[in-house]
């Protein structure tokens, strides 16, 4: 399951520099560069509103777009991007150029599901997340929206390690020395109680 994929319109930039940047941003468009597959960058610019849009949409830095640049379609990932901290607006994304063939590295979010089949997080157990989102080197084409982490009869002091976790076809961790930990159930700083422990074991 990942994110569909959608197209920006774009137009190519002759000049480079801070005042043309400063330049297109008055005129609401944000500087962007699209890089990779062995070929020269390309400068463009594209709709600060349409970008800064689809950054909030979730899912931009593991969904594939196409950027329209003059009539020259090119696939790209997302691969960096600023915001203005102050206005929250986007200042400047890097494109990578992907092909049907391309891998790609990417942080792909975690998402948890069955804490209610949790025993440890019914008797009060904590979940510690360790990580977040989880880099996985994987096809342009294959990028998963999320992982899935099920809580399903975890413990006090079980975790859940990425072997645990089903990654998509072709998909492997940037760390592979070792089964690392995404989330452990851990006891809570004042303990459980009998009566709940109890509640739990019936």
């Amino acid at each position: 399951m990942s994110h569909a994929s959608y197209e920006l319109k774009a137009e190519t930039r002759e000049r480079v520099g801070k005042g043309s940047s400063r330049e297109l941003r008055r005129n609401g468009l944000i500087p962007a560069v699209i890089y990779g597959d062995k070929q020269t960058p390309i400068s463009i610019a594209l709709s600060t509103k349409e970008v800064t849009l689809k950054i909030h949409a979730g899912g931009f830095m593991t969904t594939v777009a196409t950027i329209d640049v003059g009539g020259e379609k090119i696939r790209v990932l997302p691969k960096d991007y600023q915001l203005d901290p102050v206005r929250d607006f986007t200042m400047h994304v890097d494109f990578l150029r992907v092909t049907k063939d391309s891998t790609v590295t990417v942080e792909v979010p975690v998402h948890f599901v069955n804490e209610e089949k949790s025993p440890g997080l019914k008797v009060g157990g904590v979940l510690n997340i360790v990580r977040h989102e989880v880099e996985l080197v994987v096809a342009a084409d294959d990028i998963p929206e999320f992982l899935t982490a099920d809580l399903t009869g975890l413990k006090l002091g079980d975790g859940i390690h990425i072997s645990d976790i089903k990654l998509p076809k072709g998909a492997t961790p940037v760390i592979t020395d070792r089964d690392f930990t995404i989330a452990t159930i851990a006891t809570p700083a004042g303990g459980v109680s009998e009566a709940e422990e109890e509640a739990a074991s019936e």
